[in-house]
C-alpha cells in the first residue's frame, strides 16, 4: 500500500479509537473501528482508488480489505509466540504448585504492602532487557505477593508499567538502547551519546522516583484510590482474584501439593538465562566478531525472547515431570490452558499493530514532524516543546519506537541547525516524551502488556495510570523548560523533583481529606 498525505486527518484513527476505548470500556472493538475509519479515508483519498469508477460500497469492502491487508503486515508472529509460550510457562508453573508455594513463601518474608510493592518496583528495575519481557515476568512472579497483601491488581499493572519502559530507556544493554543507537549519526560515539541523555530523561527517572515514593509513603489518589480501597476493605483475597483474574483461573484445575519455591524461581531464572543468551546469539555475538554492545545493538528482541520461552518450558519440563509434580497429561494440560489465557492481550496487540500501521500509510508522524518543523518555537524551549511533540505521537500512534525513527532525525537535524549546545537536551526530551505517550496509550504494547500481567481489565491500568504518569509528565515538562533556560541538569531537575514531591503530598492529602484514611 502507497503511503499518502492526507492532512490532519491522519490523526483521526488514534483518537477515534483512544476516545472510545476510554468511553466504553471495550478496547477491541474500539481499535477496530478506529482501524477501519484509517482505511476509510485511506480508500477515499489514495488516487488509485478514489479515480476510478468504483461504487461507494465498492469502497468500504476496499476499506476491510485493507484493514486485513495492513494487519498481515504488521503482525509480529514471534511477539504473538513468546506470549503464548509465556502464557504455556505461567500455567504450567501455577498448576505444579510453584506460584502457590512462592506466595506462601513470600507472604511470609514480605511483611507489609509497602514491602510487596518495594518487591515489585525492585524485580522491576532487575529485570530491564527488555519491557515486554519485563511486564509479563513482573506480573506472574509478584502477583502471589500483592494479592497476598491485598493490593489491587490495577496497583500492580501501574508498578509494572511503570517500571518497563522508564527502567529499559536509562539501560544502556537493553532492546530499547539497541533501537535508539541505530538511529543517531554514524559519525559520532552513539553509546556515548546515549550515556549522556540519561541523566536529562526526567520521565523515566522522575517515574522510578515515584514508583518508590508511592510504596513507601502508601500514597494513593484519582481512580486508582478506588480500587486500592475496593482491595483492601470492599472485597477478601478471594474476591480479589475471582473479580480481575480472567488471564490465570485456574479455579477448576488441581494445583499440585507439591511444588516448591523452586518450581517457580528455576524456570523464570531460566527464562532470563536463556533470553540474554539468544540476544547475544542472534545479535551474532557467537558467531561474529562483536562486542557486547554491539551484539545486543543487532539483536531480534523477539525472535530471542521466543528461544528463552521455550528453553524455559523445556527446564520446567525437566524440573516437575521426574519428580512427578505433574504428570505428562496435565503438563500439556497446562500448555493448552496457558496459550488460551492468551487469546484476548494476543487480539488486542494484533489490533494495535494494525492501527500503528495504518497511521504509517496515512503519514500520521510525518504530519505531526511537519508542524514541529514549521512552529519557529523559540530555541529555549524546544526541549520542552519536543517532549510534548514526542508524547502526543507516541500517544497517537502507541509506540515509542516508532516514535524514536520519526522524530530523533528531525529533532537532531534541527537542533544542530539551530542550537547545537541543546542536542543532548533535546534528544532525551525526545526519548522522555516518547515514554509517557507510550506509558498512557490505550494502544501501547507495553500498557497491554502490562494489564496481562497483572491480570486486570485492560481499560482499568489505562485509567488509572494516566493521573499518576501525567503528574510525572508535567514536572517533567517544567524541568525540560528550565533545561533550555540553563543548560544545567542540577538546577532542571531538582526543580522537578522538588515538584513532584510537592505534587504526591498535596495530591495525596486532598484524597485523605476526601475520603479519610480508611
Amino acid at each position: 500500500m502507497e503511503h499518502i498525505n492526507v492532512g490532519f486527518l491522519s490523526i483521526f484513527p488514534p483518537i477515534i479509537a483512544i476516545v472510545l476505548a476510554l468511553k466504553s470500556k471495550d478496547v477491541v472493538s474500539s481499535l477496530i473501528i478506529g482501524i477501519l475509519s484509517g482505511t476509510v479515508i485511506y480508500v477515499f483519498n489514495v488516487p488509485a482508488v478514489n479515480g476510478a469508477e468504483t461504487s461507494f460500497f465498492h469502497k468500504l469492502i476496499l476499506s476491510i480489505e485493507y484493514m486485513f491487508t495492513i494487519m498481515a503486515d504488521k503482525f509480529d508472529v514471534m511477539m504473538i509466540i513468546f506470549m503464548c509460550v509465556l502464557g504455556a510457562l505461567v500455567a504450567v508453573i501455577t498448576l505444579a504448585g510453584g506460584a502457590r508455594a512462592y506466595g506462601e513463601w513470600a507472604s511470609k518474608k514480605v511483611k507489609s504492602p509497602v514491602g510487596a510493592k518495594l518487591a515489585t518496583s525492585i524485580l522491576g528495575i532487575v529485570i530491564f532487557i527488555d519491557d515486554y519481557f519485563n511486564c509479563l515476568t513482573v506480573g506472574t512472579v509478584m502477583r502471589p505477593v500483592t494479592d497476598q497483601h491485598k493490593i489491587s491488581r490495577e496497583k500492580l499493572a501501574y508498578l509494572i508499567d511503570a517500571m518497563a519502559a522508564p527502567v529499559c530507556i536509562i539501560a544502556p544493554i537493553s532492546s530499547w538502547a539497541a533501537s535508539i543507537l541505530t538511529y543517531l549519526p554514524e559519525n559520532v560515539d552513539r553509546m556515548q551519546m546515549f550515556l549522556n541523555t540519561i541523566p536529562f530523561n526526567f520521565y523515566a527517572l522522575l517515574t522510578i522516583v515515584m514508583v518508590l515514593l508511592l510504596s513507601v509513603w502508601n500514597l494513593d489518589f484519582g481512580p486508582m484510590a478506588k480500587f486500592e480501597r475496593q482491595a483492601k476493605h470492599k472485597k477478601t483475597l478471594d474476591d480479589i482474584q475471582t473479580h480481575t483474574s480472567h488471564t490465570d483461573d485456574f479455579s477448576a484445575r488441581n494445583i499440585s501439593e507439591k511444588g516448591k519455591v523452586y518450581d517457580l524461581l528455576i524456570p523464570i531464572l531460566a527464562l532470563i538465562l536463556f533470553s540474554v543468551l539468544a540476544m547475544l546469539y542472534t545479535g551474532g555475538y557467537f558467531s561474529e566478531d562483536k562486542t557486547l554492545f554491539q551484539a545486543f545493538g543487532d539483536t531480534a528482541p523477539t525472535k530471542s525472547l521466543v528461544l528463552g520461552g521455550f528453553g524455559a518450558v523445556i527446564v520446567a519440563f525437566i524440573l516437575f515431570l521426574p519428580r512427578k509434580v505433574l504428570n505428562f497429561h496435565d503438563f500439556m494440560d497446562g500448555i493448552v490452558l496457558g496459550v488460551k489465557s492468551m487469546i484476548t492481550a494476543c487480539m488486542i496487540l494484533a489490533f494495535a499493530w494494525t492501527i500503528k500501521g495504518v497511521c504509517d500509510v496515512l503519514s500520521t508522524g510525518a504530519y505531526v514532524s511537519h508542524i514541529v518543523e514549521a512552529s519557529n518555537m523559540p530555541v529555549v524551549l524546544i526541549p520542552a516543546i519536543v517532549f510534548l511533540v514526542a508524547a502526543l505521537l507516541s500517544f497517537s500512534i502507541g509506540t515509542s519506537w516508532g516514535t524514536f525513527g520519526i522524530l530523533i532525525p528531525i529533532i537532531l537535524t534541527v537542533s544542530e541547525s539551530v542550537a547545537p549546545e541543546l542536542i543532548i537536551i533535546n534528544l532525551a526530551a525526545t526519548l522522555a516524551g516518547s515514554v509517557f505517550g507510550d506509558h498512557c496509550s490505550p494502544i501501547s504494547d507495553t500498557t497491554i502488556l502490562s494489564s496481562t500481567g497483572a491480570a486486570c481489565r485492560h481499560i482499568d491500568h489505562v485509567t488509572t495510570q494516566i493521573p499518576y504518569a501525567t503528574i510525572v509528565a508535567v514536572v517533567s515538562f517544567i524541568g525540560f523548560i528550565i533545561a533550555g533556560l540553563t543548560k544545567s541538569w542540577l538546577l532542571s531537575f531538582g526543580a522537578a523533583f522538588i515538584l513532584l514531591i510537592i505534587s504526591l503530598v498535596i495530591l495525596h492529602k486532598r484524597n485523605s481529606d476526601l475520603y479519610g484514611d480508611e
